[in-house]
C-alpha cells in the first residue's frame, strides 16, 4: 500500500471523493446535530488547509479515509464542556469577527468502513498533527469520541475515560491511538454533541419504536437516548473526552 494523505488546499480535485464511500462510517443519528451543518457546509471551500484525504495508490479514484479540523481562538483555562458543538460554534463566530485563531480542533478522523483495522486511523492523526504544526500552531486539541464506549453506554464517561490497561495506556483503543501520539487527555466534555428529534425522526434514524418513556439504548451511541412520549420528542446528549496535543 501506498498511502498519500493531503489537504484539500494542495488538491482540490480530491474533494468529490470525501463525501463517497462512506456510507455507514457514523450511525445515522449522528448526521442530526444542528450544529455540524454549521462547519461542514462550508469546510471544503473555508478551510481547505483543515480537510484531509488519503488516498491508497492501488485504488486510485476512491478515498480510504478522511479528517477534519478547524482553527479557532481559544484563551479560556478549560477546555469547554460543549466539546464538538463548542468549537465549531466558536470558530464560525471567530471567522465573522476576525478573530485570530491560536489553536486548532480535529473534527473527525473517519475510516472507510472496509477499510478499518488497519492503522490508518494513528496514520491520519499524525498527518493531522505535522499539518496543523506547519501552519504554525503550537496546540491539536481533540474531542474524542471513544470507539468502544458505545459497548458499554450506562458507564459515565468519566469512568470509562479513567480505564487503563497495565502497561498505563487507555483501554479504548482510539484514546489509545491519541495518547501514543503524544495526546494527553485532560477532561470530560459532558455535553459535547446535542441531538434532538421528534419521536417519528429517532424511529427513522434508528428502527426501534420509542414508545416508551425513559433512557433508550441506541446500537452506536455511547450513552442512553432520553425519550419524551408525551412532548414527542428524544435528546441525546453525548459526551465527548478532550485530548490535548502539544504540536
Amino acid at each position: 500500500m501506498t498511502l498519500d494523505i493531503v489537504s484539500l488546499a494542495d488538491r482540490p480535485d480530491l474533494a468529490p471523493l470525501l463525501d463517497e464511500d462512506f456510507d455507514g462510517a457514523w450511525p445515522p443519528f449522528m448526521l442530526w446535530d444542528p450544529m455540524g451543518a454549521v462547519y461542514y457546509s462550508v469546510a471544503h471551500d473555508l478551510y481547505p488547509e483543515f480537510v484531509f484525504a488519503a488516498v491508497d495508490s492501488a485504488e486510485p479514484g476512491r478515498a480510504v479515509a478522511r479528517a477534519y479540523a478547524v482553527p479557532l481562538r481559544w484563551t479560556e483555562a478549560e477546555l469547554p464542556d460543549g466539546g464538538w458543538d463548542r468549537v465549531i460554534q466558536r470558530a464560525a463566530i471567530n471567522r465573522l469577527t476576525g478573530a485570530t485563531p491560536n489553536i486548532v480542533s480535529a473534527l473527525e478522523i473517519c475510516i472507510r468502513p472496509d477499510r478499518r483495522g488497519g492503522g490508518l486511523s494513528a496514520l491520519m492523526l499524525t498527518a493531522m498533527r505535522e499539518a496543523v504544526a506547519k501552519l504554525g500552531y503550537d496546540t491539536l486539541v481533540a474531542p474524542v469520541r471513544p470507539s468502544g464506549k458505545h459497548t458499554n453506554p450506562d458507564l459515565p464517561m468519566t469512568e470509562y475515560a479513567a480505564q487503563v490497561r497495565e502497561d498505563g495506556l487507555p483501554v479504548d483503543p482510539w484514546l489509545r491511538v491519541h495518547v501514543r501520539a503524544g495526546g494527553r487527555i485532560e477532561r470530560v466534555a459532558p455535553r459535547s454533541m446535542t441531538i434532538t428529534g421528534t419521536l417519528a425522526d429517532w424511529r427513522r434514524w434508528t428502527g426501534l419504536p420509542f414508545d416508551t418513556n425513559g433512557p433508550v439504548h441506541v446500537p452506536g451511541a455511547l450513552v442512553p437516548v432520553h425519550c419524551d412520549v408525551a412532548h414527542d420528542h428524544a435528546v441525546y446528549v453525548e459526551p465527548n473526552v478532550w485530548v490535548r496535543h502539544r504540536l
